[in-house]
């Protein structure tokens, strides 16, 4: 059995991060990720990488353009207002087709908002985060342990299809400790012919550019793109089924909300309350299939967030509205209890469904 460290979640990103190979990181300190940036500046000049702090986020994720435009592994990470700052830079990754991993450890907002932790950012993320049409891979981590897992799948996915992939933790995944196994595979190599990493006089110059001044070249090259995302949308999307084998009502959470419902699921069912959870692990692509599954036998979704509720409208879209859904929420940083989600469930049991 692999060895366990107690570590921050935080500090499971950045360790993770250097484990699938990443040599640099370009960043800028913001409450609750900071430790990321510290991590790496401590281990970096250790392991002959580059950490630099930037003299803003805009600064920070055109450095990430750069590195990752010469076929190296590269991530940056912030908190909600700085990746608010890096939403320009996001889209022009994509325009270029460039691989990278953006780390979001959400506060509370809009504007500068509060330190504590929030789901806010579900919307920027899954739907693009910049100008344009583009996507980015979503992934939240429900524990230190997938902090860092999802890390290391991060890079492996944004390398594979050639897109920026995001982590979307919370502040109090971020914060908090647990045991991890930092046991991973060794990082695979891949390939990366498009690179602008020095010919050698042997091949043609490679360009990455985001810029098409003829229309159909780059109406062409968005409908070739959005092929891709279609591709990804039906082979990459994870989650975790948790007690549905008879449930009656869906509990649908994601990050700290997944782990504060599992608690009210367990005594729910104590109660008698026949109840599940689905949790997506991939926010983008959102995992269509079980929901689909889900509402044929379902009475109705409650879906748990810390926000005003963003993720309840793709419950919707997967479901096509078949069975009702309901929110569970808290906002501004505070999380919801397990008493709050129980209170939802057994309601929505007494009522047939209906909260």
């Amino acid at each position: 059995m692999a060895e366990k460290v107690l570590m921050k979640g935080n500090e499971a990103i950045a360790e993770a991060a250097i484990c699938a190979g990443c040599r640099h990181y370009f960043g800028y300190p913001i409450t609750p990720q900071t430790e990321i940036a510290a991590y790496m500046a401590k281990k970096m000049p250790k392991i002959g990488g580059c950490f630099l702090q930037a003299e803003s986020e805009v600064a920070a994720i055109n450095m990430v353009y750069g590195v990752s435009a010469t076929g190296k592994r590269v991530m940056t990470s912030s908190s909600s207002p700085g990746i608010s700052l890096k939403a320009e830079g996001l889209s022009y990754l994509a325009g270029a087709d460039l691989p990278a991993l953006v780390v979001n450890v959400q506060r509370g907002g809009p504007g500068l908002g509060g330190i504590q932790p929030s789901q806010s950012d579900y919307f920027q993320a899954t739907r693009g985060g910049g100008h344009g049409d583009y996507r980015m891979i979503v992934l939240a981590p429900a524990s230190v342990q997938e902090m860092a897992s999802l890390t290391v799948k991060g890079f492996d996915l944004a390398d594979k299809y050639r897109m920026t992939a995001m982590i979307l933790a919370d502040g109090t995944m971020g914060q908090m400790m647990e045991p991890v196994s930092l046991d991973f595979p060794e990082a695979e190599t891949i390939e990366k012919p498009w690179a602008t990493n020095g010919t050698e006089m042997k091949r043609e110059h490679n360009i990455v550019n985001s810029l098409f001044l003829q229309p159909d070249a780059l109406e062409r090259t968005n409908f070739e793109r959005y092929e891709r995302y279609a591709y990804i949308e039906q082979h990459e999307a994870m989650w975790e089924e948790y007690r549905m084998e008879d449930a009656e009502i869906c509990v649908t959470a994601f990050g700290i909300a997944s782990r504060v419902a599992k608690n009210a699921i367990n005594e729910a069912r104590k109660q008698g309350v026949k109840v599940g959870m689905i949790r997506p692990i991939t926010l983008w692509p959102f995992p269509v299939a079980p929901f689909k599954a889900a509402a044929d036998k379902v009475k109705s979704f409650i879906s748990v967030e810390l926000s005003m509720g963003q993720m309840i409208e793709d419950i919707k879209l997967a479901t096509e509205c078949k069975k009702p859904v309901y929110l569970c929420n808290r906002a501004g940083g505070i999380i919801p209890s397990p008493d709050e989600v129980l209170a939802a469930i057994v309601k929505a049991n007494e009522n047939g469904g209906d909260l």
